[in-house]
């Protein structure tokens, strides 16, 4: 059903992105927005136990392209390794389809709140402070990965 990488000699493995999803902070949102264009978003994310979690307000764009259509893209790349030459950069990056879910769960909405909170926040009380003020407030997203790729470019 997902195409495979044209270039191959490109791909990384299933392990390295998991590694990059685990370690970079943000990538960008792919959803189908209003009268069926692309609506791309800068998201700061977390992956836990193989899926994608962010939160947002619980109106707007973003959570109305949510409820209108499941199927979304998501994109992270990491800051790359600046080349000998002094201006290009090889860097990494990941592209998952997958299928997006508000949770409505209260308790489950904390739990991902606080792997998202703990990994920006610099202490964990300041996550649970956080999440204590904006529980009622904050919409938390779930992405469930159906295809998944990476690859690294070289650029020369």
């Amino acid at each position: 059903m997902f195409r495979k990488m044209r270039r191959s000699k490109q791909e990384l493995s299933q392990e390295e992105c998991r590694d990059i999803l685990t370690n970079e902070p943000r990538g960008v949102l792919a959803l189908l927005g209003d009268y069926d264009y692309p609506y791309a978003l800068p998201m700061s994310h977390v992956y836990v136990d193989g899926k994608i979690y962010f939160h947002g307000a619980m109106t707007g764009h973003k959570s109305d392209a949510v409820k209108k259509h499941e199927k979304v893209s998501y994109c992270v790349m990491d800051e790359g390794v600046l080349n000998d030459d002094g201006w290009s950069y090889t860097f990494r990056s990941v592209i998952v389809f997958g299928k997006i879910r508000t949770l409505t769960d209260k308790d489950e909405k904390i739990d991902r709140l606080t792997y998202l909170g703990d990994k920006f926040f610099p202490t964990h009380d300041e996550t649970v402070k956080e999440i204590n003020k904006l529980i009622d407030k904050t919409e938390v997203f779930e992405i469930t990965i159906d295809h998944m790729s990476g690859k690294i470019v070289e650029e020369n």
